[in-house]
């Protein structure tokens, strides 16, 4: 089959309730020349009879078992057509220019080979909660901060599919931080930056992976920053970070994570006392026993210029 320039890499599984919204927002980008290779990874929902039913010829569907994440990017990057991949998760909504303005930058720029964006995040209902500036935007300033902290939202991201291979992949043993783990060997292949522009939407729901890390734990946190900073990952890490993730794979820690998160964000980032006090104590009902999310509902209580304040003098921020 004739290369493309461009492969929109979504793995999928059990998305059927999002995975309509997010495929429309690609197929009405303002860059057409693309593939949309949807990784089905075992899901046991309507997702793929819902991926069948559009007709258009840009989309490629691949169905494999249940593996995760990491394994279904894998076999993805293996078929993808497009020297260029840009990453979209399911659940997630693309910016009408979100594709051309990356491959522009790319296609400009040869000695880069990953460009990110910033981002508007929202509730699992759709609603707006806040918007997210990358910590990062040039390659210097990623340099800098590669190492302290994930510099990309792996959604917003497309990259040279070449140096991504090159750099091995993703990581079957980096679980829950395989794209971070790949940024750090990315990096040794050439330039990284984040436009300035917002580009698309990302969806918090409690299904998501993506929870305050604190919830995760000390262990699963020192693992982590220790195979970021010495580049490597061995078996026995990649068992207990998976053990640990085993254990707090439950509807109950994903529903009161939530919760807290988006308590944070209506305080720190869209300041809404009265939906951070609301969404403070849901996740008090999930998780009694947690004093941080009895803090969450009494910092509700104080004006923005405090919870500001707090938030800048805290070393986890808020």
């Amino acid at each position: 089959m004739p290369e493309i320039k461009l492969t929109i890499l979504m793995p999928a599984y059990n998305a059927e309730k999002y995975i309509g919204e997010a495929i429309e927002s690609v197929l009405y980008q303002s860059f057409n020349d693309f593939e949309l290779l949807v990784v089905n990874d075992g899901s046991v929902d309507g997702t793929r009879d819902m991926v069948l039913s559009f007709a258009d010829h840009r989309i490629v569907l691949l169905d494999q078992p249940h593996g995760g994440v990491s394994k279904a990017l894998n076999a993805g990057l293996a078929v993808a057509r497009g020297r260029y991949i840009a990453r979209f998760d399911a659940d997630d909504i693309c910016y009408a220019d979100r594709l051309e303005q990356q491959f522009n930058f790319l296609s400009t720029n040869p000695d880069y080979v990953a460009v990110g964006s910033d981002a508007d995040y929202m509730l699992e209902n759709g609603e707006y909660l806040f918007n997210f500036s990358c910590i990062a935007h040039t390659h210097e300033e990623i340099e800098q901060k590669m190492y302290f902290y994930c510099p990309f939202i792996h959604s917003s991201v497309m990259y040279c599919k070449e140096a991504v291979l090159k750099a091995g992949g993703y990581s079957l043993l980096a679980h829950n931080f395989e794209d971070y783990f790949l940024w750090t060997q990315l990096a040794k292949q050439g330039k990284l930056c984040n436009l300035p522009e917002t580009l698309l939407r990302i969806r918090f729901n409690p299904a998501s992976v993506t929870i305050d890390e604190r919830w995760r734990g000390a262990r699963f946190r020192k693992i982590k920053r220790q195979v970021i900073n010495s580049g490597t990952i061995t078996q026995q890490q990649g068992d207990e970070l998976q053990a640990i993730l085993k254990k707090q794979d439950i509807k109950k820690m994903k529903e009161g994570a939530y919760y807290a998160l988006c308590a944070k964000k209506f305080l720190a980032d869209n300041y809404q006392p009265a939906n951070a006090r609301a969404y403070a104590a849901k996740a008090i009902r999930v998780n009694p026993w947690r004093l941080d999310n009895y803090a969450l509902w009494l910092l509700s209580l104080y004006p923005e210029a405090f919870v500001q304040w707090l938030h800048q003098k805290s070393p986890n921020r808020l």
